[in-house]
Parts: structure tokens; sequence; C-alpha cells
């Protein structure tokens, strides 16, 4: 089978290793990838292969702004350890994700990974890169970029870089006025974490499934049927303005609701502001982590060494 320079990519891309090695095992096992891995496996060469199994729910959340913030990109990268992610070759390498989803308009991770990182490498290509010499395990997990018309986009990372928010503010406004409150609300996202902007956009799924638990709850403290309606109307309206950004009380002063503070900050600047969007990203949320059971490894292996 001809040795072609797509394949040799390919396995590169696979294992880490150097493209002369990629080539040289490629033409050892006559065009089997499969037994190419092998064979720089074997040889020590293959770097990222065998750790491309390992769970990385770790990693760093990082946001970029275009000159006018009229358009913004939030990503996450996930790495095996926290002490990877505060790697400064590692930040690097994320906040250059941030700034290439940015410029380009990709739909998926697979486009995104096809992007020139710099003249010898995509992004595909330099993950792999990473994936070598870092040591663990990387992932570019997720990504979003914004750029609705009318809209200025602000955020917020929290200093560990595990939370990141943007959010959108429709105004005439430019970027510098509405700089505070943009981070503002954007760490009210971040610390409260509403499921959703405003009453308008609250998932009937949601309210019907709330409803009946708290019906139930309602039922169980031994109400009078008659008014078990009135009494969940009112918990659930309670519930709205606790899950609902606008209608959260403002952290930074519990006398105002965010939409308030918001209009406050509207007046000072002479032009209307309204909060359109919100995204925030928590490292790892919804991925699985494996859970070490040191006990039960060391356990094992004394059953398996009794048995031989």
């Amino acid at each position: 089978m001809a040795v072609t320079a797509a394949l040799v990519k390919e396995l590169r891309e696979m294992t880490g290793a150097g493209m002369m090695d990629c080539k040289k095992a490629l033409v050892e096992t006559d065009g089997n990838i499969d037994k190419a891995v092998e064979v720089l496996r074997e040889k020590g060469l293959s770097k990222a292969a065998k750790k491309s199994d390992r769970i990385a729910a770790m990693g760093l959340v990082r946001i970029a702004y275009s000159e006018d913030a009229g358009a913004a990109a939030l990503v996450e990268v996930n790495s095996e350890t926290d002490f990877v992610s505060k790697n400064e070759e590692f930040v690097t390498f994320v906040e250059k994700i941030a700034e290439i989803v940015l410029a380009n308009d990709v739909k998926d991770i697979e486009e995104l990974k096809a992007v020139k990182y710099s003249d010898e490498n995509t992004v595909g290509e330099e993950l792999t890169n990473k994936i070598a010499t870092i040591g663990e395990n990387l992932t570019i997990r997720r990504f979003e970029k914004f750029n609705e018309d009318g809209v200025v986009y602000r955020g917020y990372i929290h200093s560990n870089g595990m939370i990141g928010v943007v959010v959108g503010l429709q105004t005439e406004a430019d970027k510098e006025a509405v700089s505070v409150v943009g981070k503002d609300v954007a760490m009210q996202v971040a610390s409260m974490n509403p499921k959703f902007l405003n009453e308008d956009g609250v998932d009937p799924e949601y309210i019907a499934h709330e409803t009946e638990i708290l019906r139930q709850q309602v039922l169980n403290e031994g109400k009078p049927e008659a008014m078990v309606d009135k009494i969940v109307a009112g918990k659930i309206k309670k519930e709205i303005k606790e899950v609902c950004l606008v209608e959260q009380k403002f952290v930074k002063n519990g006398d105002l609701t965010v939409a308030q503070y918001v209009e406050e900050v509207a007046k000072e600047v002479g032009k209307s502001i309204a909060v359109a969007s919100m995204t925030r990203y928590e490292v790892g949320e919804g991925i699985e982590k494996k859970q070490e059971d040191f006990a039960a490894e060391v356990a094992a292996q004394q059953a398996a060494a009794a048995a031989k």
C-alpha cells in the first residue's frame, strides 16, 4: 500500500510522533496505520495515542473579544489535572484557540481542528503536539461565537479560570460605556448561575415539572385542597425570580434586581441598555470524572497475584 502524505499526517495526529518516524513506521507496516501505531508505541515514539482515553475534566475557560466588542468567543479546553491548567504553555494555547474561534466561522470541533493554528500546524495538529509535550490528554471541549447586530459583549473569567461568562447587551452605547455593567452582570451569572435570562425565556417543561413538585409538597404539608393552586402559583412566581437573571437580586446591591441595576446604568449613560443573552461555561460540568479507589486497586492487585 502506498504511503501517502495524508496517511503520514493522520498517523502523526494520532500519535504525536515526528513526521519521519511516522513515515518509517508506515513503510515498515506496508501502510497499515493500526500496526504503525503499535510500531511507534513499541519504539516509545507514540506519545499522544496512549493518553487519548484518559478523562480530561479539568482545564480552562477563556474569552476573546473583537476590538469594538461587537463579537466575542468563549471556549473550554480540558486537561487531566489542575496542575496542567496552570501551565503557561497550556494557558497560551487556550487563549489562542479563543482568538481563532473569534476570527473564524466554524460550527463544530472538527471544523475548528482543521483551521490553521500557525504556519506549520492546524489546530488539530497543534493539539496533538501539546498532548505529547505536556504529557496529559487535552481536549477542546466546546466553544461559542457571539456576533449579533446591535449587541455589545462583555464578560467575566473567575480568577482560577474555571468559570467564564459572556453576556450580550443590546445597546447603542460603546464598549467603554457598558464595560462595568457588563462585567457586573457577568459576575452575577458566574456566582448565581441563573437558569434563564428572563421570564419569557423560561422553559414550559421546567414550569410544569416544578409545579408538580411544589403541588406535592403543599399537599404533604396538609394544606386545604382549595388553597393548593393559589399557594403553588405564589411559590412558582417566587422561584422564577430566583432562576431568571434579570429578576434576581443584584449581588452587589440587594435593594435592586439585575434589571433595575441595568436601568440605572442606562440612565447614567444616556442610552438604553438591555441584557440580550448570557452564556456560562464551568470547566468539567457534565463530565463524569474518574473516581480513584486506591484501596480497591490494591485489593485487586493482591487478588490477581494470589491467583497466579
